[in-house]
């Protein structure tokens, strides 16, 4: 960041028509067994809609007696199809769903509510299931309108169909620094696509090192490394803030949309030294919007990634290491199933957000592990902005992290005042106290990577 000084639960989604989305109930009881009076209450909502596809939630109360485990089944009546879920485990054979509580959710005692949600396709017609059963007991009852007019989700930027990632082979790669590609330097590779790209240019990297600093400022770009690992294909500069400031300092940028890179390393190599300032060097600075990195190692100390207001990113199976608030910016970030590590033995926070106060969604770390040098040392992050929105969900959290008081304030900007949350953590860094707010099941459905990373236009690249 700019020259600072060191210093759900449980049960169905469906959804609405072609043009419009949909929220309704469903109140039943359930028919009478000999040891237990059933009912349910189901309220389901689409939650945004694109062409093909849809996402939903579905909450469920129990209104008859207790019960320890649950499934819940529907019939889609249009060759709808479950793509994704969350909050419980989803099966469909044929037209049929069944969705199955996970371990967190399965009891449900009278009045308890749990709810799930998911991702679908949808092609010609979208209709809502008629029916749904509950541990195999019909829920007999109709879907009620809603009482007002949903608002229809915008219909989404039309996004390039990429190319498929082509298996590294003995042909000519775009990109070789050694002279048997196209082109010696990624830059020039980038310079020859034309600024009025409208569909995806791959652009192969031989495995080497490349130093130099890399704008990618045309759309629909991937930058695909050929090795066998993201290690062997490594772009690397090691520019600071004291060399025109920390927004300046990147070794890669991405300023233009939709550009992907997967398979490879983006580094900073600038050595942090005792001094506190001007050590900020960041390795990947993102300020084009719905960027996808998959398989990436980001390299560096302070500052390696920054997010930039402007820009969605999701970073899925990568690895993001540095010293202090290595994660930073005002955009939206979602980083599923990634390693990160504080590698200073004296520990530092690891994100540092700016989100606008105006925005509902910020961070997310989902699904990932967070791991450091040494233990109890680390905090989750810190507030860059006093609106700034992080959430740690479903990660672990290893020894690493201070369990005590894993946030902290930054300039002025209380830590109490942010946005900060945390929800299902696991690990030895993980807890609950007074310092580490926490959310409850039934909130944790608006907090998925799906509705972080939507939009206005209804991108999902979580699939």
């Amino acid at each position: 960041m700019a020259r600072r000084r060191r210093r759900v639960i449980g049960v169905r989604r469906v959804m609405a028509g072609v043009a419009a989305l949909g929220v309704a109930s469903l109140a039943v009881a359930n028919a009478p067994s000999a040891s237990a009076a059933g009912g349910c209450r189901v309220v389901y909502t689409v939650t945004s809609q694109w062409g093909g596809g849809f996402g939903a939630d579905v909450a469920i109360t129990n209104l008859g007696d207790p019960i320890s485990g649950w499934r819940l089944s529907w019939v889609f009546g249009a060759g709808q199809a479950v793509t994704q879920g969350w909050n419980a485990t989803f099966a469909q054979s044929g037209a049929t769903v069944t969705a199955t509580n996970v371990s967190y959710n399965g009891d449900l005692g009278t009045g308890a509510s749990t709810a799930i949600g998911f991702n679908g396709s949808w092609s010609g017609s979208n209709p809502v299931p008629s029916s749904f059963t509950l541990n195999g007991v019909t829920c007999t009852g109709s879907v009620t309108t809603p009482s007002a007019t949903p608002t229809p989700t915008p219909t989404p930027t039309p996004t390039p169909t990429p190319t498929p990632t082509p298996t590294p082979t003995s042909g000519q790669p775009t990109v070789a620094a050694d002279g048997t590609g196209r082109y010696r330097t990624v830059q020039a590779a980038i310079d020859a696509v034309p600024s009025t790209n409208t569909s995806r240019v791959v652009i192969t990297i031989k495995p080497g090192t490349y130093r130099e600093v890399v704008v990618v400022n045309k759309p629909y770009v991937t930058l695909q490394g050929l090795g066998t690992s993201a290690a062997q294909t490594v772009i690397v500069n090691n520019r600071s803030a004291g060399n025109g400031g920390t927004f300046a300092s990147y070794s890669v940028l991405v300023s233009a949309r939709d550009v992907t890179a997967t398979n490879l390393t983006i580094s900073n190599d600038f050595v942090e030294n005792s001094s506190g300032v001007d050590q900020q060097a960041v390795a990947l600075r993102l300020d084009g919007d719905r960027t996808t990195l998959n398989g990436v190692r980001l390299l560096g100390d302070q500052d390696t990634l920054l997010v930039n207001d402007s820009g969605r990113a999701y970073v899925k199976n990568s690895y993001v290491e540095g010293t202090v608030d290595f994660i930073f910016g005002g955009g939206i970030g979602v980083f599923d199933n990634c390693d990160i590590y504080e590698k200073r033995s004296t520990g530092a926070p690891i994100t540092a957000a700016r989100t606008p106060a105006s925005r509902t969604y910020g961070l997310l770390i989902y699904r990932s592990r967070i791991t450091g040098a040494t233990a109890n040392t680390t905090t989750l992050g810190r507030p860059w902005g006093p609106a700034a929105q992080v959430l740690y969900r479903e990660s672990t959290l290893s020894s690493t992290i201070k369990t005590s008081q894993p946030w902290t304030d930054m300039s002025g900007n209380a830590w109490q005042n942010a946005r900060f949350l945390e929800y299902r953590n696991t690990g030895a860094g993980a807890g609950v106290n007074g310092n580490r707010p926490q959310l409850s099941d039934s909130q944790a459905a608006n907090y998925t990577p799906q509705r972080y990373l939507a939009g206005s236009d209804g991108w999902n690249p979580v699939g």
